[in-house]
């Protein structure tokens, strides 16, 4: 699946909070990817699908340094990521081994990929932050992923922060963390994301303007009328 150029501008001015609305009411409450939080302040909103990968906990037969030469590594799976995608880590929420560092992250820069987003931590941050990869994550550690965790394999469905992510669903990534857009529910997010981005301003005007909160959040018959109004 490849995202139009059309549907990323759109998405990149909805915020992850708008996404968890828009999608609550078509029943989906568990989209959020706990302990994704942004690994450097101010990083922008990012929007791409997702390329899964998966460790599991580590087994000392496997989680060894000479498993990084395997054809199951991380380093075969970056080589398989396209440009565009963002890669989403199952991390399990280990975090006290880093699943990349600087080396990885610079590669997957090099391949144009958007960004990289775990419930796990990454390694040598400094490093990382140089590469100018942006990254979501839940923190950093000095240890290496075999120190944790066992990488099994890539493009395949994954947890990540307690959501269930399958390749090239939709992921949105700001200041809130990381959600996932099911790739049924992307154009009912695409029309109806904007809007609730436009009724919401526009009730943070009212309120700006003193505004009593009943009766306008939610709205009334009265104030859906005067909003209304304002898009003639």
């Amino acid at each position: 699946m490849s995202l139009s150029a059309e549907a990323i501008a759109t998405l990149s001015h909805v915020s992850t909070a708008t996404i968890t609305t828009v999608l609550l009411k078509k029943g989906l409450r568990n989209i959020w990817m706990r302990g994704t939080k942004p690994l450097k302040p101010g990083q922008k909103r990012l929007v791409g699908p997702a390329f899964t990968l998966r460790f599991v906990p580590a087994r000392e037969d496997l989680a060894t340094p000479e498993s990084w030469s395997s054809p199951i590594s991380t380093r075969t799976a970056i080589e398989a990521m396209p440009a565009g995608c963002i890669a989403v880590v199952d991390a399990m929420g280990i975090t006290d081994a880093g699943i990349f560092g600087d080396i990885l992250c610079a590669r997957m820069a090099k391949r144009g990929v958007t960004a990289l987003i775990t419930d796990g931590v990454v390694r040598d941050v400094e490093g990382v932050l140089g590469t100018g990869l942006p990254v979501w994550c839940d923190g950093y550690a000095a240890p290496p992923s075999v120190a944790g965790l066992t990488f099994v394999g890539w493009g395949e469905p994954i947890g990540c922060g307690g959501v269930a992510v399958f390749p090239n669903d939709v992921v949105v990534a700001d200041q809130d963390g990381a959600v996932l857009i099911p790739q049924a529910f992307l154009d009912h997010v695409l029309a109806e994301g904007p809007e609730q981005e436009r009724m919401e301003a526009w009730i943070v005007n009212e309120v700006n303007n003193g505004a009593q909160l009943p009766g306008l959040y939610p709205m009334n018959a009265e104030t859906k009328a005067r909003y209304a109004a304002t898009k003639k």
